[in-house]
């Protein structure tokens, strides 16, 4: 994991929020250890953590992996015997998040004569990005950039968790640089970067409200008011919007539903 840029309380979130929502663990009271575990071919561990797991004083090791490393069941099996080294008494939970866009080949156990060892991977491939959106909170929202994307394009979604982490964090700035560096940080594992990028640049010089095509069907819109009365109106005016932003402007049906305010059925309906 490139935690070059990152600060601890990042780290922290991002440990917290990928226990929560990918591992469905519960990690409180985290407090990284310090990691001179490298003698592992100089190797240092992503994330290990002296915590609680699910009420009970433990220890979370968390790699996350962007390919296929044919030697990671014998590193997690180092990892392991070196943390258990100095923290005998605690049960270590490790997990390999995958992120790599190549079929997951990895190993997660060592099963011989007199050894008997595993470990949990958890392949992204297998979670839609869907699920992390709708549940619509910055936390599970920049998680969603380490999922399959599916059908989707990425400049889309991207553009979709950088609309709804400024809409939901708008009246702290704080709070949403926080979410932008997590964001920064876990795209960069995923390679993402440029994407990103090229998704807040899109945005920062796009603003719905001023495009020539939602000025074009508010006047529509104004000028139903008279015959259909204005809250019809309005709405007729938003879905003649919605429908060019899509069609004309290349964005997803998703993002314009939710900054239009639209709801997503029913722009559907109007899009067949």
């Amino acid at each position: 994991m490139k935690k070059d840029i990152t600060t601890k309380d990042t780290i922290k979130t991002i440990t917290q929020d990928i226990a929560k929502y990918i591992l469905e663990l519960e990690v409180t009271e985290i407090e990284f250890v310090d990691k001179e575990l490298q003698r592992i071919e100089k190797r240092e561990a992503d994330i290990v953590a002296l915590c609680k797991v699910n009420g009970t004083k433990a220890i979370l090791h968390l790699e996350i992996q962007n390919d296929n490393d044919k030697t990671m069941h014998h590193r997690m099996l180092r990892y392991y015997t070196d943390i258990k080294q100095r923290f005998d008494n605690l049960e270590i939970y490790q997990y390999v998040v995958y992120i790599g866009k190549a079929k997951l080949s990895m190993k997660n156990e060592i099963r011989e004569q007199n050894l008997n060892f595993s470990y949990n991977i958890v392949d992204m491939h297998t979670i839609d990005c869907q699920k992390f959106i709708d549940m619509d909170n910055p936390d599970a929202l920049v998680l969603a950039i380490l999922c399959d994307f599916k059908e989707r394009s990425e400049l889309d979604v991207l553009s979709y968790i950088l609309i709804r982490l400024e809409e939901l964090t708008k009246d702290d700035s704080h709070r949403h640089g926080k979410y932008m560096l997590i964001l920064e940080t876990l795209s960069s594992n995923r390679n993402l970067q440029k994407s990103l990028k090229e998704a807040e640049e899109m945005l920062r010089d796009i603003k719905l409200e001023e495009l020539p095509s939602y000025q074009i069907a508010m006047e529509r819109g104004k000028e139903k008011w008279l015959s259909q009365g204005l809250s019809e109106g309005i709405s007729q005016g938003i879905i003649k919007t919605a429908i060019t932003m899509i069609k004309e402007f290349n964005l997803s049906i998703e993002v314009v539903a939710k900054k239009l305010n639209i709801s997503l059925d029913e722009l559907k309906k109007h899009l067949k």
